[in-house]
């Protein structure tokens, strides 16, 4: 029997159907009321499900996350980037001959057109990497623009295959736009993560050397961020899309989106943290600052708004993480400021009770500053994880009949008056 909730309105009572999810808190139909002159209010959206979708699953409280259905640490544990980013596009996991043509496919369209890249040109290198990368996705539109149908589901795949092969090519681009370098090729022989390094890290003309260690985390890390359900960026990319916008126009939205530090900054926010912390010898200082409800200064990377006991992508990530600096043997006082912080966050009751655990931003953060990577680059990294993510909700939007996205508002202003002469006021 469907269940339904009963709003009683001036004396009459208003029926609203509850639609069951899979998984999680089913949600209630109240799309019935604006008949009733009426429409619901929620700043942010924290209790509104604005679309239905068979993505990604997440539980907070229970420190769930779920790609397909398939947990995030499984998938992390034993899968790769480009077949999470599979498994997300197609709804199942790949079999043997299907990865490697998709692999292949991939590794097929990650050059960028030559003169394509004279893009950054119009950019010094004391650019930002984000305003670079959000300019490049959104140019793609101009080479595959004519004849594209998004209503068609083969021009929505090949749309996608070019966004997740072209974002390693153009987010090392920026890096190297960034630093006065000249752009390095993507290499056939390469994996995704190791491409990407090479591109960063690596001299044209010369022999690919990349360290499998960091490149198994710099994949971790990309597993890890390749789609986290309906967050703003998300929802960006999908309400630009539901303007029937190019895919590519849709996506440098979601980059936008992403580049506000209340969203993909948080690594960033923790590398600043860590920096005015500065040495060993004034962590005790900056933990009891911490603890003061009066004191401005706040831990970043512990804890997290979505999870409430811990982050299932940080558990993962904090094994790679200590590879990547037991082989780098990195001597940073910045990084021993966070290791020490790590171990007083596990140990300490104070964070033990608040939940204060360290979170996949705090280990991400420390793992790209290991590697070498400006902080001004970390969202972009972030960006080129979340590739996937991104471009199956927008497929997965307009697979189905769906709405342009138009949220109402409370309106508090004036009420109607009448123009005074400029002479009268």
């Amino acid at each position: 029997m469907t269940e339904k909730v009963h709003i009683t309105i001036d004396g009459r009572t208003l029926d609203l159907p509850v639609l069951e999810s899979t998984e999680g808190l089913n949600v209630v139909d109240v799309r019935g009321l604006i008949a009733e002159g009426i429409f619901t209010y929620d700043p942010g959206f924290l209790s509104t499900a604005a679309c239905d979708s068979k993505v990604t699953y997440i539980d907070g409280d229970a420190g769930i996350l779920l790609y397909r259905g398939y947990p995030i640490d499984q998938l992390a544990a034993n899968s790769n980037h480009l077949e999470v980013s599979y498994l997300l596009l197609n709804g199942e996991l790949p079999n043997e001959q299907e990865l490697a043509e998709f692999e292949q496919e991939i590794t097929n369209r990650m050059p960028v057109d030559k003169h394509f890249q004279h893009i950054f040109d119009g950019f010094t290198k004391d650019s930002h990497p984000m305003s670079m990368i959000c300019a490049a996705v959104s140019g793609l539109a101009s080479l595959y623009h004519e004849g594209f149908d998004i209503y068609n589901a083969e021009h929505r795949r090949d749309a996608a295959l070019n966004l997740i092969a072209k974002i390693p090519t153009l987010a090392a681009m920026t890096y190297k736009k960034s630093q006065g370098e000249e752009f390095v090729d993507p290499d056939p022989s390469l994996n995704y993560a190791e491409n990407f390094l090479h591109m960063c890290f690596g001299t044209k003309g010369e022999a690919p050397n990349v360290s499998p260690t960091i490149a198994a985390a710099m994949d971790r890390i990309f597993i890890l961020h390749a789609d986290h359900e309906q967050n703003a960026s998300t929802s960006t990319v999908r309400l630009a899309g539901s303007t029937e916008a190019n895919p590519y126009a849709a996506i440098a939205a979601g980059i936008a989106a992403l580049w506000g530090p209340s969203h993909g900054g948080a690594n960033e926010a923790v590398l600043d943290m860590l920096s005015e912390i500065g040495d060993e010898s004034e962590i005790e200082n900056y933990v009891g600052k911490a603890k003061d409800k009066n004191d401005p200064f706040r831990l970043m990377g512990f804890g997290h708004r979505v999870y409430k006991n811990f982050d299932p992508r940080a558990t993962v990530m904090q094994d790679s993480c200590h590879a990547v600096l037991d082989e780098l043997g990195v001597e940073d006082p910045l990084l021993k400021v966070a290791q020490k912080l790590e171990k007083i966050a596990r140990e300490q009751e104070y964070f033990i009770e608040r939940k204060l655990y360290p979170n996949v931003d705090f280990y991400s953060g420390i793992t790209f500053k290991a590697i070498g990577i400006p902080v001004s680059m970390f969202t972009v990294l972030f960006t080129l994880g979340r590739m996937p993510g991104w471009i199956t909700h927008w497929d997965e939007m307009l697979s189905e009949p769906f709405k342009i996205g138009r949220p109402r508002q409370l309106y508090l202003g004036p009420h109607a008056r009448d123009y005074t002469d400029i002479k009268q006021r």
